[in-house]
């Protein structure tokens, strides 16, 4: 690792500080740890992307702490274990001084203990399980109580779902988010027998039988609703099935947590339209930094190009890197970690992101629905909601919190009092 002019035992304490700018090592690196081939291409692209286009636009306001902003791209080619190999070399080898990376949660699992050991830091963008809290990642993606609860009660109180098919990619971030919702589903009465559970491998293709047992579901004639956890290009299969057996939202909506405008620009979303996502951004957003984001994408990307939810994502954790850096006067990771901690940057749809102390954003969760172009229309926003690192809907997660500005602990036990050590594959 290249030695940093300002040890973190000189780190600002509080976010509001500024420490002066003393020489930096140039250029400033940035790793961009995301999937150019494989099956989260289709997903991970656009975030390499954004990446670039964040860096440059940096560079054109003058870059960080006098120097220029270098990015540094690998391919881990939705190859979980790749993800570990790729973390090592870009901070040993290429010395970069964060990663901005991954998409599904095994990949940022297998980077986490790489992270640890190097005191590396990644902002990881996109929604995940929970239960984790690590001082070396900013999770700004959604947590469990920033995208599955809210879309569940929007299921049960609005829609009047009454029967559950939680569908998902097998991996930890759908079974662990599902165990989540089946304690949650169940703690509103839904009857065992009104959830079905069902896993497929990444990249499935073959969904005829699934969305049959889905349909039959509703026999007895409860209202179904789909609960999507399904990643990657799997999604095109599935959603092409559901049109094929006349599966419309009507009859089955479907509410998907990995699915964006990205991802419907290569279907024909026709049939698809009133099917629903939960995100905390979609690129209708009616504000004026949005429209200056969309039209900043499309002139870098191309005019075919969409924005999405992870883009945000980036966007707001670049910017408050940014920020923390220049706050902290250095690139040291101990050090921009404490300016981080209290950060505020304007989202894309009209409020503010604030960077709490478990690592975890504070953003609107919102529900679109799928119109014939591919893009959303916003039914329903909520007020900033802080990410919860540890479900209240598990028995053992319940008691668990993270705060690593007070408590210097991402897994406290409230009931204990002690600190415990999260492993890396938790």
């Amino acid at each position: 690792m290249k030695t940093k002019t300002l040890m973190a035992s000189l780190a600002t304490t509080t976010a509001l500080f500024t420490a002066p700018a003393l020489a930096q090592d140039c250029p400033v690196k940035v790793g961009v740890l995301h999937s150019l081939s494989g099956t989260m291409a289709i997903s991970e692209t656009t975030l390499k992307d954004t990446v670039l286009m964040l860096v440059e636009q940096q560079n054109a306001k003058g870059g960080l702490l006098g120097c220029e902003i270098e990015a540094v791209v690998v391919d881990p080619a939705s190859d979980w274990p790749l993800f570990a190999e790729k973390a090592r070399e870009l901070l040993t080898v290429s010395e970069v001084d964060v990663i901005f990376g991954s998409w599904t949660s095994v990949s940022r699992k297998s980077a986490l203990p790489v992270l640890e050991e190097l005191n590396g830091l990644m902002f990881y963008p996109v929604q995940y399980e929970g239960e984790e809290s690590s001082k070396n990642v900013f999770y700004t993606g959604a947590a469990p109580n920033q995208q599955a609860i809210p879309a569940v009660d929007y299921f049960l109180e609005e829609l009047g779902v009454e029967s559950f098919a939680l569908l998902g990619t097998d991996y930890v971030y759908p079974r662990t988010t599902n165990n989540i919702l089946d304690a949650y589903l169940k703690s509103k009465g839904i009857a065992d027998e009104d959830i079905f559970v069902n896993y497929t491998p990444f990249g499935h293709s073959d969904w005829a039988t699934i969305v049959s047992d889905v349909v039959a579901l509703g026999a007895s004639g409860k209202q179904v609703g789909v609960i999507s956890t399904i990643n990657g290009d799997a999604n095109v299969g599935f959603y092409k099935e559901l049109a094929a057996q006349g599966v419309d939202a009507a009859d089955i909506p479907v509410v998907a947590f990995s699915v964006g405008e990205e991802e419907l620009s290569g279907l024909d979303t026709a049939p698809l339209v009133g099917h629903l996502a939960a995100w905390n951004y979609f690129q209708s957003a009616d504000t004026e930094i949005n429209a200056e984001f969309v039209e900043a994408w499309k002139a870098y990307a191309g005019d075919e190009r969409v924005t999405n939810d992870p883009m945000e994502a980036h966007y707001i954790g670049f910017n408050m890197w940014v920020n923390a850096v220049t706050e902290a006067g250095t690139t040291d990771v101990d050090a921009v970690r404490e300016a981080m901690w209290g950060q505020e940057y304007p989202n894309l749809t009209g409020g503010t992101a604030v960077m709490n102390a478990n690592h975890h954003l504070s953003k609107p969760v919102l529900i679109g629905e799928i119109r014939d172009d591919g893009q959303f229309d916003i039914i329903s926003q909520t007020a900033e909601v802080p990410g919860d690192a540890w479900t209240d809907h598990l028995p053992e997660s319940a008691p668990l919190k993270s705060d690593w500005k007070e408590l210097g602990c991402g897994m406290y036990n409230t009931e204990t009092g002690t600190c415990v050590q999260m492993t890396s594959n938790y």
